[in-house]
């Protein structure tokens, strides 16, 4: 690892290897999430050599290119996805499975570096932006701009008004760090409702919840469920902010056009000030 340049700033070689907005990536290290060979970064600038430095994310290897050269400056494009079940949301992968870009026509890959705006592990399935756009990448997914994504979750069992209202009211989930220490942090629902609930002998009672949620973290619904005693079977995000999509199959995606942008735009303003409203009131 270099402290001074010349070498290639640790957040831009993330970004290249596909890990997210160069943005998303600054706040993963300041997060304390990333390593350079074996040690945990806590300060930028870092500037590294993408061909001789081992760089760890979350305690894997970022694959990351030999050579980074700039690139000219392309016009944004956005591509909104269904994720199926069983892809990856990255770019790149070491082990070689399939991730979200191979559901691009290769055309598309060629062309342009896009990467995902948040993320939906490999057994959810649903929307996903793929953009190169990094300001409104950066909008999307920070707190602070409260964009809400709205899921449709099946769970086992039949939920009662007292798990609901747990949910709602939150809770914190321990997640561990880069460096092996523990953090805790609020997660809780910005709405929750019971769409279906299904009682089934031969197949075990079941539950359809819509769950919105403002600010995500690794697995939260998941790990939300687990603590108020129900398991998921299937998860699905089906809107992000005003965009939903239900004519898009498991696979499929769809080019955005000008209007859907500028609804996705007017979204991180009118979140963000209600973000900020609400700061103010507590």
């Amino acid at each position: 690892m270099q402290s001074k340049s010349p070498g290639v700033r640790l957040q831009k070689a993330m970004a290249e290897a596909g890990i997210g907005a160069r943005r998303d990536c600054e706040q993963m290290i300041l997060d304390g999430r990333v390593k350079v060979n074996g040690r945990v970064v806590k300060e930028l600038p870092c500037f590294i050599d993408p061909a001789r430095d081992v760089v760890e994310l979350d305690g894997t290897i970022v694959d990351l290119p030999e050579m980074l050269q700039e690139r000219p400056a392309r016009a944004p494009v956005y591509y909104l996805i269904n994720k199926p079940k069983g892809v990856i949301t990255t770019t790149r992968d070491p082990q070689g499975r399939r991730n979200v870009l191979d559901l691009l026509p290769p055309k598309v890959r060629q062309q342009e570096r896009l990467y995902p705006v948040g993320r939906l592990d490999a057994d959810s399935t649903g929307l996903l932006l793929l953009t190169n756009d990094g300001d409104l990448a950066f909008r999307l997914t920070h707190p602070k701009f409260g964009v809400t994504k709205e899921y449709r979750v099946s769970c086992t069992g039949l939920a009662t008004d007292e798990q609901l209202r747990k949910l709602k009211e939150g809770m914190y989930l321990i997640t561990p760090t880069a460096d092996g220490a523990k953090a805790a942090k609020r997660a809780s629902a910005e709405s929750v409702r019971i769409l279906k609930r299904l009682v089934d002998r031969s197949r075990g009672d079941r539950t359809l919840l819509s769950i919105t949620l403002r600010e995500g973290q690794n697995r939260e619904i998941r790990r939300m469920l687990a603590r108020v005693g129900l398991k998921v079977r299937e998860l699905e995000r089906v809107a992000i902010g005003p965009l939903r999509a239900p004519e898009l199959k498991p696979g499929q995606f769809k080019l955005l056009g000008k209007r859907d942008i500028e609804r996705l735009r007017d979204a991180t303003l009118t979140s963000g000030r209600t973000s900020t409203a609400a700061a103010g009131r507590r």
